[in-house]
Formats: C-alpha cells, structure tokens, sequence
C-alpha cells in the first residue's frame, strides 16, 4: 500500500512537471534545495527543465551546484564543462567551478578557471573575490591583499572582502602601535578642559590579539596614569570574545575595571553581542551591556544598550553608531547619536562616579583614513548635552586625534 501511495505521488508529481515550462520548474528547483535541502528533488526538478532547454545555462549551472553540495563532483564538473564549450563567456559558472575545486583542494585548476573567467569579466567582483581568497589559502598574501583591494576598490561594502583583508593584515602585519589625544571641553561643569592621552601595542597571535595600553589623564591639575590590557580571543569561525582590565592607584581613573563581551558572528551579515562591564571608584559599578550589528552594502550599523542597576533603579543607555566605509576595512566615516552614560567611553574612564539618576545626550562624527599603506589617521569629534546636577545640563565636546601603525 505504501509503495503504492508513494508511486502515485510521484507520477502526480511528474504529470504536473510535464504542463510547467523551463522557470516555473528552475523556481522549484530552488525552493527544494534552499527550502526544503531536498537535494535529490532539486536535481530531478532541473533534468526535468533541462529536457525542455538543455542549453539554459542558469538551470545547468545551478544543477551544477546542487551536484556539488552533494558531493557528486564528476556529475557537477560535466554541468560545468557542458556550459563552459557552450558559452565560455557565461561569468557564473567561472565562479561555480572555481567554488568546487577550491572547496575539493585543487586551488590550482580553481584559480585557472577564475583567471579564465576574469578575462572576459576583468571586473567580476565574484571572480575577483575568489581569487583574493584561493590566493590567501595559497599564502600569496600580498597578491590575497591585493585582489582584495580591488573587491573593495568596486564594492567597499563587501563584507567579504573586508573580513579578508582583514585576515591578510593580522598575519602579513602582526604588531599595532597606536597613539591617541582627547580633548574635553566644557561650557559650563568646568573651568579647565581635560586631557588624555594613551599608547598601545597590540600583537596578534593564533588564538586572537592582545593589546596592552597606557593611559595618561590631567584634570583640574592633577594627573594619573592608568594601565590596560585587553583580549580577543577566537574561539571559532562564529564565536569570539572581548576581555579587558584596567588598574590605577590614582583618584583620576577608577582603581579598576574590567570587562567582558561575547560575540556571534550570525548569517546574512549579522553580528551580536552580550557582555558587562565593571568599574570601581569608591564603590562597585557593574553596567551589561547588548548590541547588535548589521553590514549593509558599504554601510555598518550598530545598535548598543547599556543597563546600570542603582540603589533606586535601572539607568537605560541607548547608541546607535554606523560606518560608511569608503575604500578598505579601515577606511570609513562614522556616526554616531546616543542617550544615557557609555563605560566605553574614553572620557567616562576619567569621570566621577555614573551617576544612574542623570541623563546625557551625545552626537558622534569623525573619520579614519589608511596612508602609506600601513599607517592610519584617525580625528574624531563628540558633542555632549549632560546633566551634571539634577535639571542642569551643560554642554561638552570631546576632540581626538590617533595615529596607528601596523607592522
């Protein structure tokens, strides 16, 4: 009776296919493999299409893929040959093949197919992309970097690109001296500005980077040192961390701090995050934190909430940040609004106490650009509405410069 039941089915199945035309049966095919991973039906779905347009290349190729994702690598090569005799110029199955051979050990024949295809379309950010990642794999990580640059140079929101170049970077250029100057200013809470100025060195190592920083603080005459290290350890491709601590036997920073963040890098170019942060200046502060990324095109987005429990309640921060990024992963403008007190804030590190109970307002703009390939500039601009006593606000702007070096 079951084999019944399922022949019926499957003649039902094979009648309706006979009155479907070659993209009604390709649309199929797709919501079979990507829907529903039935891999068997998305292939008999596109030999069904290709009886009726045996030289439709779109339903080949994907064919082609399906055969791939199955691990029927002859099947998916003889799709792929039987387009590349046929429309050599046709860019997708470049980039089809390319995949299977690379994702098979064989970079030499994926990187022949990719330079083949980059002859007919030398501006395929597809083909240009695989070749900055077969080559990065090849440990040609100049050359990696370089087709990486041209990706971004097409497409500077091409997170994959930029993850890349970042990657390249960490293992061409481990070491990062980085040197920064705040200036803070205040209209009304005080007479004098305060300074700050810091100096790190970060190494990146197999399991993440590690930086080490220094920082100098004068306000209302007196000065302070402070000393930081922090970590980001890679635990997979998906999950990593952030884990800091700071001391200083000065009244200008807190006696310490210390911080923790884990992140997911999520699909379709998501990223999360849930981490607190600790501060102690006479008493103990503990601040969570959440936030949650987007790349889009050229653009980034983050949005960040930060949580203060007090004696009588819950202080609520909101920051909205974005990027536009301009040419490589280090290159971008950024924008900034938020409401409420930041820990992370460089300037919050040589304030009083958070108080819980007071409000603050803030706009962020500034600018990084890459010089002389391994040297970046960074000038930043922050304005404050805040409230200092309750119903007083004042105005505040904070002014960096940084000037970082990678090598």
């Amino acid at each position: 009776m079951r084999f019944f039941l399922l022949m019926t089915v499957s003649l039902f199945a094979s009648l309706l296919a006979v009155g479907q035309d070659s993209d009604q049966l390709f649309q199929e095919a797709r919501k079979a493999a990507f829907d529903r991973k039935d891999y068997p039906e998305a292939i008999r779905l596109c030999r069904l299409a290709l009886a009726k347009s045996p030289d439709y290349a779109d339903i080949r190729v994907f064919l082609g893929r399906v055969y791939t994702w199955s691990d029927k690598t002859d099947s998916a090569r003889a799709e792929f040959q039987y387009i590349l005799q046929r429309q050599p110029e046709y860019e997708d199955v470049y980039v089809a093949i390319a995949d299977l051979e690379y994702w098979n050990d064989r970079p030499q024949d994926a990187l022949q197919y990719v330079d083949k295809g980059l002859g007919y379309h030398p501006q395929s950010e597809e083909l240009l992309l695989r070749k900055a990642r077969i080559l990065g794999f090849m440990k040609q990580l100049h050359a990696s970097a370089e087709y990486a640059n041209k990706v971004l140079a097409i497409n500077p929101g091409n997170a994959a690109a930029r993850s890349l170049l970042n990657g390249i970077k960490d293992q061409v250029r481990k070491n990062k001296l980085d040197l920064s100057y705040d200036y803070t200013y205040f209209d009304k809470r005080f007479d004098q500005a305060w300074h700050m100025a810091s100096i790190s060195y970060g190494r990146q190592t197999n399991y993440g980077s590690v930086i080490g920083r220094v920082n100098y603080a004068n306000k209302f005459g007196e000065s302070g040192v402070q000393g930081e290290i922090e970590a980001y350890p890679r635990f997979s491709n998906t999950f990593y961390s952030y884990v800091g601590f700071g001391y200083s036997n000065s009244d200008i920073f807190p006696k310490y701090r210390a911080g923790f963040s884990l992140y997911a890098n999520l699909p379709k170019s998501f990223e999360a995050e849930l981490g607190f942060r600790y501060l102690y200046f006479s008493s103990n502060t503990w601040v969570y934190t959440a936030s949650i990324g987007k790349y889009y095109r050229n653009l980034w987005f983050n949005f960040r909430t930060f949580l203060t429990p007090g004696e009588d309640n819950l202080s609520k921060s909101f920051h909205l940040t974005s990027r536009l990024y301009t040419a490589g992963a280090d290159d971008y403008w950024t924008f900034g609004l938020g409401t409420g007190i930041s820990p992370d804030d460089q300037r919050n590190n040589i304030n009083y106490e958070i108080n819980t109970s007071l409000m603050s307002y803030k706009a962020l703009l500034g600018w990084q650009k890459t010089f002389l390939k391994q040297n970046i500039i960074g000038l930043y601009g922050t304005w404050y509405y805040e409230e200092y006593r309750p119903g007083t606000y004042g105005n505040q702007v904070n002014l960096q410069v940084s000037l970082m070096r990678r090598f």
